[in-house]
């Protein structure tokens, strides 16, 4: 690579953009046969996608870290500034039309952004045209046997989808129409398990794909026919308070340290009724929440007001009060999730049969 660089760089500068185009194909060439034979994981990564296109990925790297980190005004202009002859002359290798896809798919769902110029080159070669918004769909393994026929009925009812795989998820990437998406996302996915992600920038696809894995996994076990496709809008606040779990524990241990005093039983009884007052506004609307008599919660309140003082007066406290329960109940609900795969597991290794539902701790009343 220093040898490369060497020999752009001896060169008047309008020669560079040939050179690169001639020397990175080599380059990149050389980079996947080292990370096969060195690297595990990246030789799974190939496996699944071909050596055309993991070539073709590490060439795009090459490019983006020449283009983002390079001191030399010439490289970084020639490369992210449109220049009189056409863009596409960016080293992009011609893949066919599967390899291509894939490559596109592989570009779209990782965190790093290339250059507009070599992101619609490749989008070019896929024969996929490149939406200017779009929303990552990833099923759950239910769905993931169907995954090619889904993928043919969201072609054909939002436009060209791209189906590829991160880590053992299916996913999709569709272009997004606009606010129509979501009813023909529920009529197309409807009674399957998947996640959807929000609307993105089509060059920031990536984070609605990860928000969309981070939902599915947090998704309940066995839900009914109407949770099991769930939406990333409908679940931001809960995603926002996940995304730190260890920040969603500080913020516990800071606003409910008075409710450590109490038994278990009483603990998550209050907890359970302050979140329902926060969230409702009032005492029978809590009640009809927690399907419990007014009486009993405001008997409860009275009970809260002792032990956390002015704070349930104070609009801001109130605010980080419900955070701070709102983020108990979901770290609850992601510890059992967790214990469940553990659990089965387990009982696969070890031929032993998991604790049922009925033994593990209830918490906050879930």
């Amino acid at each position: 690579m220093c040898e490369m660089l060497n020999r752009i760089w001896s060169r008047p500068r309008g020669e560079w953009t040939r050179i690169l185009r001639k020397e990175l194909p080599a380059v990149a060439a050389k980079v996947v046969d080292e990370l096969l034979c060195n690297t595990p994981v990246f030789a799974d990564i190939v496996e699944r996608i071909g050596k055309d296109a993991a070539q073709a990925a590490v060439e795009q790297a090459l490019l983006l870290a020449l283009g983002l980190r390079s001191k030399a005004d010439g490289i970084r202009s020639s490369l992210s500034t449109p220049e009189p002859r056409p863009a596409t002359g960016l080293a992009v290798t011609a893949l066919p039309d599967a390899r291509a896809r894939q490559a596109l798919f592989a570009a779209l769902a990782d965190d790093r952004c290339l250059p507009k110029e070599v992101l619609a080159e490749l989008a070019r070669q896929a024969g996929w045209p490149l939406p200017d918004r779009a929303r990552a769909v990833v099923l759950g393994a239910a769905s993931s046997n169907e995954a090619p026929q889904l993928a043919l009925q969201l072609t054909a009812a939002l436009g060209q989808g791209l189906l590829g795989t991160v880590d053992t998820d299916v996913c999709l990437i569709v272009p997004d129409p606009g606010p129509e998406a979501r009813s023909e996302l529920v009529t197309v996915l409807g009674g399957r398990v998947a996640a959807i992600g929000h609307s993105a920038p089509v060059a920031d696809a990536a984070s609605s794909l990860r928000w969309a894995r981070r939902l599915l996994a947090l998704a309940p076990a066995g839900a009914g026919p109407k949770e099991r496709l769930v939406f990333v809008d409908d679940h931001l606040s809960d995603l926002l308070l996940l995304q730190d779990e260890s920040l969603a524990r500080a913020l516990c241990a800071r606003w409910l340290r008075p409710l450590e005093a109490l038994t278990p039983r009483q603990s998550e009884r209050l907890e359970a009724t302050l979140l329902a007052w926060l969230e409702s506004g009032g005492a029978p609307e809590a009640a009809r929440a927690l399907q419990v008599h007014p009486q009993t919660i405001r008997y409860r309140l009275r009970q809260m007001e002792k032990l956390f003082g002015p704070a349930l007066r104070d609009p801001r406290m109130r605010f980080e009060l419900e955070l701070a329960l709102r983020s108990r109940r979901l770290l609850a609900q992601s510890r059992r999730l967790r214990r469940r795969v553990q659990g089965r597991g387990h009982a696969l290794a070890a031929a032993v049969h998991p604790l049922g539902l009925a033994r593990q701790a209830r918490v906050n009343g879930l």
